[in-house]
């Protein structure tokens, strides 16, 4: 139970004590109060006039304490009601302004500064902030839970970047392989048929020195007989001019030709590494479209490069990035599409669970919606045997035969979106839309078997100025 105010108060200043001293007589003064007293030459009690004794009085602590806990409970009373009045005004606090968020009273609510400004009694409007702070603090708190699921899973995300990095590396080393080993066959190829024409052209030059051999030698024989007939006598010379010059005319000629030995070096130079590179296209596959593997849902497999997806009830083990398909099995390309008409084919194959088409850039992630275009997806679909344009509702659609492959076609411009079957080019249904936000091909699978992007052959045109 508290003590009376008036036992709280010195009987000197009559105030509350402050730093009180017990004398021996049990009565309590300040400190200061009894110094005072004490200076004027009498050290007694003022209230008994005891005599005190010389020494120093003791502080009477249990007394502080009441008293110091009495002056902050005065001081909190004081703050409570400055809050509650106006610092204006000095009136009640009744009100609470809506446009400036602050309480205020009757006075200010006339005022210029308060004049036509919405105001609530401070009983509702203490409902209503506390609403609103109570929705604040959830979400401040469901950010939280956020934030700490995030660096629980740190570690885990850095283990993965670290594989992620590795198996990356170790494709790109497998792919420069393969093309490091097609241009040694290439290169294999090119200098054994330099080295083919190296052999020919030495023996075609071989059996020339050959003839030339003969033809010297012949030659040599014919000039030795004729300077013998221009030495004889004119009647002896004239006898054998006849057979002497059909043995001239017999010689052949033409063996000091030396055309087209050389080695054609423009044959093995021209144009090389382009037409090596022309070469190699036959040998590679250019895909339109590639999966982006931070955005497949955990139980979807992709393959090595990224062309191929199938539905698997294990899970990756990927982490839970904000790019990634969360609640389905979904995974979108890597390229955004959007100016322009850009088309690529999916070979459906045995998959019967599926929907390919173009999804919005800004399609949630973290939640299940309908693959609608409301929704910012334009898809076509086959589940339970059955095929739909996935309009709002649904439009069921009759095929003559399963189509095993699709081909998707995106006219950005015309805003068409449109699905062929590429085995006769039949167009099987086309979405009208006027697109305005970044498009990017959209796959969902829950089947085993697997949706593959077509590899599409590359054409080349040389320009000519």
């Amino acid at each position: 139970m508290s003590l009376p105010e008036d036992d709280l108060t010195c009987p000197i200043c009559c105030d509350i004590f402050t730093d009180p001293v017990l004398l021996p007589c049990s009565h309590s003064f300040c400190r200061s109060c009894v110094k005072r007293c004490w200076e004027r030459g009498v050290r007694d009690c003022p209230v008994c006039r005891k005599r005190a004794s010389k020494a120093s009085p003791h502080t009477n602590l249990a007394l502080r304490n009441v008293c110091e806990a009495l002056l902050q409970a005065r001081k909190n009373s004081m703050l409570v009601e400055e809050t509650l009045n106006c610092i204006l005004h000095g009136e009640k606090l009744k009100l609470f302004c809506l446009v400036d968020k602050q309480p205020i009273c009757v006075v200010c609510q006339s005022s210029k500064l308060h004049k036509g400004h919405d105001c609530s009694p401070i009983e509702e409007a203490v409902l209503d902030c506390k609403d609103e702070l109570a929705l604040s603090l959830k979400n401040l708190q469901d950010k939280m839970d956020g934030l700490q699921r995030i660096q629980t899973t740190s570690a885990d995300m850095f283990k993965f970047i670290k594989n992620q990095a590795q198996e990356t590396k170790t494709l790109i080393e497998s792919q420069f392989k393969q093309l490091h080993q097609i241009l040694y066959e290439e290169e294999s190829a090119r200098i054994a048929a330099v080295k083919k024409e190296e052999e020919e052209k030495i023996a075609g030059l071989k059996d020339k020195i050959k003839e030339l051999s003969a033809e010297v030698l012949s030659l040599a024989e014919t000039i030795s007989i004729i300077q013998e007939q221009l030495e004889e006598e004119d009647m002896i010379l004239l006898k054998n001019f006849k057979a002497t010059q059909d043995r001239e005319r017999s010689i052949p000629l033409g063996s000091d030709n030396l055309l087209g030995l050389l080695i054609d070096v423009t044959k093995h130079l021209c144009n090389l590494k382009y037409k090596v590179w022309e070469k190699m296209l036959d040998r590679i596959d250019y895909t339109p479209v590639i999966l982006d593997p931070n955005t497949a849902h955990p139980c979807l497999i992709l393959s090595d490069d990224l062309t191929s997806l199938h539905y698997s009830k294990q899970h990756t083990g990927c982490p839970d990035n904000p790019e990634r398909f969360h609640m389905s099995a979904e995974v979108v390309g890597m390229d955004a599409l959007g100016s322009g008409s850009h088309h690529w084919i999916v070979e459906t194959g045995s998959n019967q669970d599926w929907l390919l088409g173009v999804a919005s850039l800004s399609v949630p992630r973290n939640s299940e919606v309908c693959a609608r275009p409301e929704n910012g997806f334009w898809t076509l679909c086959l589940r339970d045997g059955e095929f739909r344009a996935m309009t709002s509702p649904p439009t069921p659609l009759t095929l003559t035969r399963v189509p095993k492959q699709v081909k998707m076609q995106l006219d950005y411009n015309k805003g068409t979106m449109s699905f062929f079957d590429p085995a006769d080019d039949t167009l099987i249904y086309a979405f009208t839309h006027t697109f305005t936000e970044t498009l990017l091909p959209y796959f969902y699978t829950q089947n085993s078997h697997p949706l593959t992007i077509m590899p599409e052959k590359v054409l080349i045109t040389m320009l000519r100025q």
